[in-house]
């Protein structure tokens, strides 16, 4: 039996000496920065019951909590978060208490992350809860401590993102959809999908709530977006207007306070649209390379325990802010690669597909395409290097932020998942995901369960789910369609391009699940931290794919 009495569990880890004495100085910064605006310390249980998150499943799925029993037999969780247990506090021991309150803590929050990403399942947080205080004071005191308090973290430039979920929810409401096709909306607007938003949006023509859609992910960077919202905006509903309204008056009172350039609007962050009630945020330094703080109002939480208060509030990863310091201290030398570019392509198939569109770009490609085993290049007269890499590795990359850009297939986006921009649908590399069977089979006849072998099980998963059907799925690495001529399966799922292969091994298609192509995804830090750059590249990559596809 093999024992584990000298490692850590996944996505936990020890720490030592430096690591120890840079995360206590991030500390005890913030309880003073904490401290000094008001704010009391509070801590909550490390465990909870599961019926305190129950209402929260939308933001904190089941299957993402560390669970256990009690010695009455009621579930227990491991606290995923520690907002929704401060809700808890505030509307059992301190409902009595004069509003409003003014809440921090300092505490561990336990998350079970997918495996092997280099995700930490065990998670320092120190936060801030404003409970009571809907005014507009309320909003712009938290902002502006929200980027004092990563300014006393780390000596990297601060940002702070923000946006007005109500704006998001209040069209998404109006437009005539069904839930499947809000929920998809929802989705490639949070994650800047522009080519997926269109296409979906599309079908509502001469629909001014579908058009104001299309263009809001597109609606970020500094004080000229108002003006672009406010023309986009323009006759469409006084409410609209007024919210636009209300966040320009926020971030003219952080620019008035000389924090303009901390500050980035963006219309297109509604990530937790259902949790968030109004004015949503986002923080960022330098050298961390996801977001470090989130925050936001939320007006409806504290119902679902009993009282009906206003709060606002925000939290911040110190696991995440001192890497990023260490980091600064280790690697001088990254400084200087980080005003660069760095895009990750994929090798094999999207290939030289990637290069020949670099080459329409403008760019010198000769040595890309004569790169031997090389798998780091820089490309000649421009800030730009490029990495070559597996499909997956493109995602995790990126994800991870040492690139800020990749070239994959919507396959691989499909399959892995992952947190980044998804910008441009490339329009080469495409292909399409397909069932099929042996010829002649009813692949659907019969009441066993079926088994399907595939090379994509998550994708496979989510197709028969979707159709409420259960099937045993084998994970092939190799040839799949081997596996119904060996009786290994009774289909597959699988991608062809002219299903040729398919043909010749004796198989037909049965379904075609969906079309896909090449995108170019974005690490959602470098979009905003490396803006200016990041859009010129978008831009000239956007002309030189539109000229192509008009050319063909």
């Amino acid at each position: 039996m093999k024992r584990f009495g000298r490692i850590t569990p996944e996505g936990t880890k020890d720490l030592l000496f430096e690591e120890c004495r840079i995360q206590k100085e991030i500390t005890d910064n913030l309880h003073k920065v904490f401290e000094n605006s008001g704010f009391h310390q509070v801590v909550t249980p490390g465990f909870e019951f599961y019926d305190v998150f129950a209402a929260a499943k939308m933001y904190y799925p089941q299957e993402t909590m560390y669970k256990s029993i009690d010695n009455k037999g009621r579930v227990l969780v491991a606290r995923p978060d520690s907002t929704i247990p401060i809700a808890r506090l505030v509307c059992s021991r301190l409902k009595e208490y004069p509003m409003p309150l003014k809440l921090y803590y300092e505490q561990k929050v336990f998350r079970n992350n997918p495996g092997l990403r280099g995700r930490s399942n065990e998670l320092l947080q120190m936060g801030v809860e404003s409970i009571g205080d809907a005014s507009f004071e309320s909003d712009v005191e938290l902002l502006a401590l929200s980027i004092g308090s990563l300014a006393s973290c780390s000596s990297d430039d601060v940002r702070i993102e923000l946006g007005h979920v109500g704006i998001f929810k209040l069209l998404i409401e109006k437009l005539k959809a069904d839930t499947d096709d809000k929920a998809s909306i929802h989705q490639f607007i949070s994650t800047k999908n522009y080519a997926a938003l269109s296409s979906k949006l599309d079908k509502y023509e001469n629909d001014q709530t579908a058009a104001i859609l299309k263009e809001l992910p597109k609606l970020f960077g500094g004080e000229e977006v108002f003006k672009k919202a406010a023309d986009l905006f323009d006759g469409y509903d006084d409410d609209l207007i007024k919210m636009l309204e209300y966040l320009k008056a926020v971030y003219d009172f952080l620019a008035d306070s000389g924090l303009e350039d901390s500050v980035i609007i963006d219309f297109g962050l509604v990530n937790q649209a259902d949790y968030y009630s109004s004015l949503v945020f986002k923080g960022y330094v330098k050298k961390a390379k996801e977001p470090v703080l989130s925050g936001g109002r939320y007006d409806n939480l504290l119902k679902d325990f009993g009282c009906d208060y206003p709060a606002i509030g925000f939290a911040i990863n110190i696991d995440q802010i001192a890497a990023a310091v260490l980091d600064n201290c280790e690697n001088v030398k990254q400084q200087e690669e980080d005003s660069k570019l760095r895009i990750a392509l994929t090798k094999g198939r999207l290939e030289k597909n990637s290069i020949e569109l670099f080459e329409r770009m403008g760019f010198d490609c000769s040595h890309l395409y004569d790169k031997g085993r090389r798998l780091f290049l820089t490309v000649p007269g421009q800030n730009i290097d490029i990495v070559f890499g597996k499909a997956a590795d493109v995602i995790t990359y990126v994800e991870h932020g040492v690139c800020d850009m990749g070239i994959v297939g919507m396959d691989t986006i499909m399959e892995q998942g992952g947190s980044f921009y998804e910008v441009l649908d490339l329009g080469f590399g495409q292909c399409r995901f397909v069932l099929a069977a042996l010829k002649g089979r009813d692949f659907y006849s019969g009441y066993s369960i079926k088994k399907v072998a595939t090379k994509y099980p998550q994708i496979t998963r989510d197709y028969f789910e979707e159709k409420g059907m259960d099937v045993q799925i084998i994970k092939i690495e190799g040839s799949v369609e081997l596996a119904p001529l060996l009786s290994l399966a009774d289909g597959i799922v699988d991608l062809v391009e002219t299903g040729k292969t398919l043909s010749e091994n004796g198989l037909a298609i049965v379904n075609e699940i969906r079309r896909i192509s090449a995108r170019l995804i974005v690490n959602e830090t470098s979009m905003k931290l490396k803006k200016e750059d990041i859009d010129t590249f978008i831009n000239n990559m956007t002309e030189k794919v539109e000229n192509n596809i008009c050319n063909q």
